[in-house]
């Protein structure tokens, strides 16, 4: 009696002590959510071949109103702007993030979005209370959830129908054997033959193993985070809960073996194996959630959606509630791009800039170094979190709801045994195609067929960038023909630049843009500076001189 007691007393206190270090981590963890709330991840690793699966795998894209492409994605470093962004706490947030990043959805949906992000912006108790919940779904098998609901699905095989048969056979023995004892001996082969097949299906069980434990768990954070009024309302109809809800124990049933971690478990495991194998319990049982997956994958993305959407509202009013200069964006139809100390948020003390333009595009010229290609890509990145996010680095932006194209980085492809000067090409004609499209589209451009000898470079510009620049869209170009000014006024664009000045031997920039052409150049200067022969730096100006007559 006092050994039993004793037990009892340990299993007790070893549970006061296992809740009270839970307890304590879990006050830990939420000082730490209160301390981060606006401020950028650290040392956290980006695995983006699993982050942007979601994005590549999910049909909703196919409605969306805009996709940023893998060329855009490389040409605005997408990616490292990402994870700047980014303060989602689970992975089932952060593939949402991406997608959401790449994806431009219609207004509508952008304003809804916007209201769950003020809701979390305005009540940082309930969003840090949120993460709790979400960061439950923080380990890197949480990335499995999606493959549950895009990856491809096993189908039945063929020879089930054997495999019931063997389990009514192992039923009906099992029964009968407790009269005539010796029909236990038929067990044995059908035990033999039942062991094949529940080993040889485990190969099939360890690819859903990780998905159907992460199914459970979403499960119950989603069941948590919908049982708040304030999300309850906003999301209103909650009912792929219910069905998700309905195929729970199957999910479990075959998610158990993930909880297999201690030996009092393991010992039940064993025993529990052996009856399994007997009736073929998890064979049957596997298939049959195999079947509920797939009937219930629309909820399942419902779900996984719900999650993302809450993590990623919590991530962006972080980020808007952070000693960041940003703003609400509006949107006009009557093609005026302004923008109002915008900057770009990877530039650490980035220079802002104003821009104005109503009808017009941008022919933007300037030094080497002097900072024309970040600027348009400043305007572009601005421009895709304006409409997926609903925020701009900026402390004021208004401009049409635009389609996002560029062509900055060109590369040749030796694999496809491609020149830099086709691959611009290429690049080029996919924008050419895009400009047919009547909505509002931003076009990005960085020194156009600089693969190729100037005069067909200035003419062949010259005709591409006037047929980009039809009514509904604005085109920024970046370039070092000064030639290009003259022939590009006429057709509708606007001269901007980017200058230095030499102070103390050393080029300084302002990195500020400035009306009109650039009317000074700085190649040989630099040559100069960085003590070149002088030979080289008479011929080079006899040259130019020569060149400008």
């Amino acid at each position: 009696m006092n050994y039993i007691l004793g037990v009892a007393f340990i299993l007790i206190l070893l549970f006061l002590i296992n809740n009270f270090l839970k307890k304590r981590q879990l006050i830990k963890f939420r000082k730490h959510l209160y301390n981060n709330w606006g401020k950028k991840k650290e040392n956290e690793y980006y695995n983006f071949y699993v982050i942007e699966k979601y994005f590549k795998n999910n049909p909703h894209k196919d409605k969306a109103y805009h996709i940023i492409t893998e060329k855009s994605k490389i040409d605005i470093d997408i990616d490292d702007v990402f994870k700047f962004i980014d303060r989602t706490v689970s992975k089932v947030g952060q593939q949402y993030l991406y997608f959401k990043l790449r994806t431009i959805d219609s207004i509508d949906n952008l304003l809804k979005f916007e209201s769950l992000t003020s809701l979390f912006q305005k009540n940082k108790d309930l969003s840090i209370s949120c993460q709790l919940e979400l960061s439950k779904l923080n380990s890197n098998n949480s990335y499995y959830l999606e493959e549950l609901i895009n990856g491809k699905q096993l189908t039945k095989p063929k020879f089930l129908w054997l495999v019931k048969l063997s389990t009514l056979i192992s039923i009906t023995s099992f029964v009968v054997m407790f009269f005539y004892p010796i029909v236990a001996l038929l067990l044995v082969p059908v035990l033999a033959v039942n062991m094949v097949l529940h080993y040889k299906n485990k190969n099939n069980i360890g690819y859903y193993l990780n998905g159907a434990y992460q199914l459970s768990r979403a499960l119950k954070v989603s069941k948590s985070l919908s049982k708040i009024n304030e999300i309850s309302y906003h999301f209103g109809n909650l009912s792929f809960l219910k069905k998700i809800n309905s195929i729970k124990f199957k999910t479990e049933f075959i998610a158990f073996e993930k909880n297999i971690d201690n030996e009092f478990l393991f010992t039940f495991w064993f025993v529990a194996e052996i009856f399994k194998i007997l009736f073929n319990i998890e064979y049957l049982a596997f298939y049959s959630f195999v079947g509920a997956i797939e009937k219930e994958k629309e909820s399942i993305d419902d779900m996984f959606v719900f999650i993302g959407k809450i993590d990623a509202a919590i991530s962006t009013a972080s980020l808007k509630s952070g000693n960041l200069k940003t703003c609400t964006p509006e949107f006009n139809k009557n093609n005026v791009l302004k923008a109002l100390d915008i900057y770009h948020p990877l530039i650490d003390n980035c220079v802002s800039n104003t821009v104005n333009l109503t009808n017009k595009s941008m022919l933007l010229t300037g030094s080497n170094m002097s900072g024309k290609t970040t600027f348009i890509r400043t305007i572009a990145i601005n421009s895709i979190l304006a409409q997926t996010l609903h925020l701009c680095f900026a402390k004021e932006y208004s401009a049409p709801f635009y389609k996002v194209f560029s062509s900055i980085r060109i590369t040749d492809d030796l694999l496809d045994n491609t020149s830099y000067y086709l691959q611009e090409v290429l690049t080029i004609k996919d924008l050419i195609k895009a400009s047919e499209d009547k909505h509002p589209c931003l076009f990005v451009l960085d020194e156009i067929f600089k693969g190729t000898n100037t005069v067909e470079r200035i003419s062949g510009g010259k005709a591409i960038l006037k047929y980009l620049n039809k009514l509904q869209h604005t085109v920024l170009v970046s370039t070092h023909d000064i030639e290009l000014t003259e022939l590009l006024v006429e057709e509708n664009y606007d001269l901007f630049h980017f200058s230095e000045q030499i102070e103390n031997e050393k080029l300084v920039f302002d990195h500020k843009i400035k009306n009109g052409k650039l009317k000074t150049r700085n190649a040989i200067k630099i040559l100069d500076l960085y003590k070149y022969p002088k030979e080289i730096i008479v011929d080079a100006r006899e040259v130019e001189t020569t060149f400008n007559k």
